[in-house]
């Protein structure tokens, strides 16, 4: 029984002990183990180092500037111009004075850089001026005008150009031409209402618009072949300013306002204006019809010219009016007016003319009757003649004299008095 019992116990400790060593041999397994693993993650974390500084200095080995365009590839018609525009960043954020040129071109090919409207050679890309700065809404730097030869055949042409920041800090930009005789489209120049009518002295608007299907910016000088004496102007539409030339983006379109007037006298009829629009690509036209419907004029006078006669106080005075029909339109329903002072009165054998033809003369008597107690002096009536068409006026002086019957009877008086102052000498000069 001691002996079972001492076993036991051995056996307790023996198990005790093995248990102790599978434990202790586990632990000392995981750690190698997360040794190893240690060990593997660091070997991937040198080298995702290594690849970070490597990326670095691959960046500083490419510090310095980049040029780009927009749209590097084209089509355009031989004989064209086309412009790319040219966009410049600092790669390290650093100024430079960038050198340009054209490296490759096409045989008899030309072209030239351009900023502010005039040709360049270098341009200055300013510090701070990186991809993460630069402001995508701003326009080009520069642009690169490169004018295609006549004749020259379909097909496909590269362009370089390069930038030269020195110190090797170079950058290049290639650019596809393809040359094609197809048109993208034809250009016009219409009018909604190319045909317009009214009577001499209207002015006339014609809202015109030139359309530039081209693939290129053009230029069009405005000209116009109009009647003698006839006024042609050319504005763009919401502006005021009259021009001579106008510039129409690519596929782009402008309104004109195209201003036609006719000469003061001129006959009735219809008219034609020519107008075209003239650019390097395009000779663009359309004729504008008016149609003069007729002139309305009338002048007012006396057959010998004279505007004044005289009138004496109460008593009629009678005056030929000569009124004539200047216009190329018959004019009905004339009617004869005035202006008179206070309590004058005024007549007309004719107060209407039904109808007075082109060209023609009709002879109206006036009567004016000063009134009963005005004073002799000069006094100004109006006559008018018109219809709702034209009208016409003179100012006429009417001097007003003192009878004769007063004249005679203060005559009368005179002698009287003279024979009576003679009789009272005579008497009492003897004494």
């Amino acid at each position: 029984m001691r002996r079972k019992k001492l076993w036991s116990k051995r056996t307790g400790v023996a198990a005790a002990v093995l248990m102790t060593a599978a434990m202790t041999l586990g632990s000392v397994t995981a750690g190698a183990a997360g040794t190893s693993e240690a060990g593997k993650n660091t070997e991937p974390v040198k080298e995702e180092v290594g690849t970070e500084l490597s990326g670095n200095d691959t960046d500083s080995g490419d510090s310095g500037i980049d040029m780009s365009t927009a749209y590097p590839g084209v089509t355009v018609k031989a004989g064209e111009t086309v412009s790319f525009p040219l966009d410049f960043l600092s790669l390290d954020g650093k100024g430079y004075d960038v050198a340009l040129s054209a490296v490759s071109l096409p045989e008899n090919w030309s072209g030239y850089f351009r900023g502010d409207n005039q040709e360049i050679t270098k341009i200055h890309v300013k510090p701070g001026t990186t991809a993460d700065t630069a402001d995508a809404g701003d326009d080009s730097d520069a642009q690169f005008s490169l004018s295609v030869p006549e004749g020259i055949e379909e097909g496909t042409y590269e362009v370089e150009l390069e930038a030269d920041a020195g110190e090797g800090k170079t950058d290049t930009l290639e650019l596809e031409v393809t040359v094609s005789q197809e048109e993208s489209g034809q250009s016009d120049f219409t009018s909604e209402y190319p045909q317009q009518q009214g009577m001499a002295g209207t002015s006339f608007s014609f809202e015109t618009t030139i359309v530039n299907n081209r693939s290129t910016n053009q230029t069009y000088s405005l000209s116009a072949d109009a009647p003698a004496g006839w006024q042609v102007t050319f504005t763009p539409s919401g502006e005021s300013a009259n021009v001579a030339s106008l510039s129409v983006d690519a596929g782009g379109s402008q309104g004109l306002t195209v201003g036609v007037v006719p000469p003061e006298k001129v006959e009735k009829g219809e008219y034609t204006i020519s107008c075209a629009a003239v650019s390097a690509n395009d000779t663009l036209a359309q004729d504008l019809t008016v149609e003069i419907t007729g002139s309305y004029a009338l002048t007012l006078s006396t057959p010998d010219g004279c505007l004044s006669f005289d009138a004496y106080e109460n008593k009629e005075a009678s005056v030929t009016l000569s009124i004539t029909n200047t216009g190329n339109v018959d004019l009905t329903n004339l009617n004869l007016t005035s202006s008179a002072p206070t309590d004058w009165e005024v007549t007309f054998s004719e107060s209407t003319i039904d109808t007075l033809e082109a060209g023609a003369t009709k002879e109206v008597t006036a009567y004016v009757t000063p009134c009963e107690n005005a004073v002799t002096g000069d006094y100004v009536t109006t006559i008018t003649a018109g219809n709702s068409e034209t009208s016409a006026s003179a100012d006429f002086r009417v001097s007003v004299k003192t009878s004769t019957t007063w004249g005679i009877a203060a005559i009368g008086v005179i002698v009287v008095l003279v024979v009576i102052l003679g009789v009272i000498f005579k008497k009492y000069g003897r004494r």
